[in-house]
């Protein structure tokens, strides 16, 4: 039985998944998450064989869970089902372990053929995600996650800049992080330095630019 977290901040997607997985058959969900915070924490307590996640979720999105993951050295294998298919945000993920990569657009089926990939410990892309790693290969000006300014930044930096363009406030990011407000101010500072943002308006167009947020 393969043991499986959903991650997905969209209440009818997540259901959808979960009918689909419990029809099939050979797969246990041991629990869901609408953001990616939860998800850590679930994956944490439960050590499922595989996480299913969208990149794009509230608190932290897929390519910071991901992260938090691997630092933590859990064996979950991670797979993004997600509409994105941008060379920097496929780096990026595969960068912090994630195993597996399709699009939402894809055919249920194949849903079903990547969990079973990643339950053997192989790597499964679905074919318009192969064709996005081949072309940033085979040219180089598509590599544009070189530049990616977001790169420089810590992973705490990343957390707070994600929650200020989800337009959290100062006080509420201090009370989710459980840190004080000062303290925020002083990432938020910090981050108008590095990003060369002029103001709080700025730091967000930043944040979608580069898929921080939807």
């Amino acid at each position: 039985m393969i043991q499986v977290i959903i991650a997905e901040d969209h209440l009818l997607v997540r259901a959808g998944i979960r009918a689909l997985l419990e029809k099939t058959g050979g797969i246990h969900i041991l629990g869901e998450a609408d953001n990616g915070q939860e998800a850590v924490e679930l994956v944490e307590k439960y050590q499922p064989d595989i996480l299913i996640m969208d990149i794009m979720m509230p608190r932290l999105n897929g390519i910071q869970t991901a992260a938090k993951i691997q630092n933590l050295k859990l064996e979950t294998n991670i797979l993004l089902l997600t509409m994105y298919s941008d060379p920097g945000l496929v780096h990026q993920a595969f960068k912090y372990g994630v195993k597996g990569y399709i699009l939402k657009s894809s055919l249920s089926d194949e849903l079903i053929k990547a969990i079973h990939a990643l339950a053997q410990n192989k790597t499964y892309l679905s074919e318009p995600i192969s064709e996005v790693i081949l072309k940033s290969i085979t040219t180089p000006q598509s590599k544009d996650w070189d530049n990616d300014p977001l790169a420089n930044l810590s992973p705490r930096e990343k957390e707070i800049l994600q929650l200020i363009a989800e337009e959290h406030t100062s006080a509420e990011i201090a009370e989710i992080l459980f840190i004080s407000e000062k303290t925020v101010e002083k990432h938020r500072s910090r981050l108008m330095t590095k990003l060369d943002a002029r103001n709080l308006a700025g730091l967000v167009r930043i944040a979608v630019k580069y898929h921080l947020v939807d």
